[in-house]
């Protein structure tokens, strides 16, 4: 049977790994081994990152809902404005209502408006 030596698998892994690394510091983009625990981190940070993403951005929402509600100058606070929303079996998300409340604040009044 034939030998066969790694050199050109390797040689592939190892640029694959080290393109992946470009751009970290010192010798985290230099050293095959450094980039490699490097890249696995990174690639932690990331997986986490996208599930903190999600929650962030509805904490965005919920914080634009709520000024949104003070600068209607209505009685109503996020916790009931929501409440009284599910109430009156109005369906529409968190993500819509921030978006009137940043491009159009006078359908958002007109929604405030019908639920109290």
């Amino acid at each position: 049977m034939a030998r066969t030596k790694t050199s050109t698998v390797r040689r592939k892994k190892h640029k694959k790994i080290l393109n992946l690394a470009k751009g970290f510091s010192g010798a985290n983009n230099r050293l095959f081994k450094r980039a490699h625990e490097a890249v696995l981190h990174a690639g932690q940070y990331a997986y986490a990152g996208r599930k903190l993403r999600k929650r962030d951005m509805r904490k965005l929402w919920i914080i634009r809902i709520n000024s949104g509600l003070t600068a209607t100058e209505s009685k109503l606070n996020y916790s009931r404005f929501i409440k009284a929303l599910s109430d009156k079996q109005i369906e529409i998300n968190r993500k819509m209502l921030a978006d009137l409340v940043v491009n159009d604040i006078d359908a958002f009044k007109e929604i405030v408006n019908q639920v109290s």
